[in-house]
């Protein structure tokens, strides 16, 4: 499945990494037990800092570096957390590689980012979140793909007065 195939929100415009930052933070703190968000977005867009906001929000101790050359990070927080950053999978790389099915069964968040080299394991009901340069801060926008991510957007909404 494409970007281009999804319905995108327009949601805010971040004028710094600690704005970017505190989204997921809020995102974190209202994930629950098998939510699945996936980060789009070129290179800097600031996905990175999204996925460690989010992990802040769980309770995991930081730092939180980008796995780009481990694949996955797997963290405790108040759930299990899995970090997930695909950029390598476009040298080849076979997506099992990730035990991506025992990921989804681990009763905790995973955060995906490039999940575009998921291809058919994109999982549908997940909150994917894009984010794009814009006028020298982020615009970010949100795709709710089922019931239990648009549950969840709605909760972060809410939370965060959007």
């Amino acid at each position: 499945m494409k970007t281009a195939e999804r319905v995108w929100e327009a949601v805010l415009h971040s004028d710094s990494p600690e704005q970017t930052r505190e989204l997921g933070r809020a995102l974190g703190r209202l994930a629950g037990p098998g939510d699945v968000v996936l980060l789009w977005g070129p290179v800097g867009a600031g996905k990175t800092v999204l996925a460690s906001g989010i992990l802040d929000g769980l309770g995991v101790p930081g730092p939180h570096p980008s796995p780009t050359f481990t694949l996955v990070h797997v963290y405790r927080g108040r759930l299990p957390a899995a970090h997930v950053d695909l950029y390598r999978l476009g040298e080849g790389l076979d997506p099992a590689e990730i035990d991506w099915e025992e990921l989804m069964a681990s009763g905790g968040v995973t955060v995906v980012e490039w999940p575009d080299r998921l291809g058919r394991l994109v999982p549908a009901d997940a909150l994917e979140l894009r984010l794009r340069p814009e006028d020298g801060g982020r615009r970010l926008e949100a795709h709710p793909g089922g019931a239990r991510a648009r549950e969840l957007w709605t909760r972060v909404r809410e939370g965060v007065g959007l």
